[in-house]
């Protein structure tokens, strides 16, 4: 990486794709809420792995690294997520409390009503794979 300079091209980029967002929602008065401008950066940040993850296939390590690079900076800016133990705890939690049964035919409604609750604490992805074991 060119250090410093590469650093400021990564987060001039962010800070196009958070205005870009204003613009989106028309929020020009106001500016984006945290939990939107997380929610852009977590967008971000996968788009980045995902990009890494297409050049790891085709062999382009150098590139696949310098996606890896640009989502680890951006991470610096989200928030800490839950560890795997902790997100399933706070699944099982939720499931006691609200006395919810998961099955195959709910799981999506499920998904949804906890990545609500939970907010930016977890990923999508993860709380997908976590309530996928449950039924399995």
């Amino acid at each position: 990486m060119d250090g410093k300079k590469e650093d400021a091209t990564i987060l001039r980029g962010l800070k196009s794709a958070l205005q870009n967002e204003v613009i989106n929602l028309q929020k020009q008065a106001t500016g984006l809420s945290e939990q939107e401008s997380i929610s852009v950066l977590k967008k971000e940040a996968k788009k980045r792995q995902e990009s890494a993850d297409l050049y790891l296939k085709v062999g382009e390590q150098e590139r696949c690294n310098k996606e890896l690079y640009e989502k680890q900076l951006i991470s610096i800016y989200l928030p800490e997520e839950m560890s795997q133990e902790e997100l399933e705890a706070k699944i099982d939690e939720i499931v006691h409390r609200d006395s919810l049964e998961i099955t195959q035919q709910n799981m999506g409604q499920m998904i949804g009503k906890i990545k609500k609750e939970l907010g930016n604490q977890a990923d999508g992805g993860a709380i997908a794979n976590a309530i996928k074991r449950r039924i399995a």
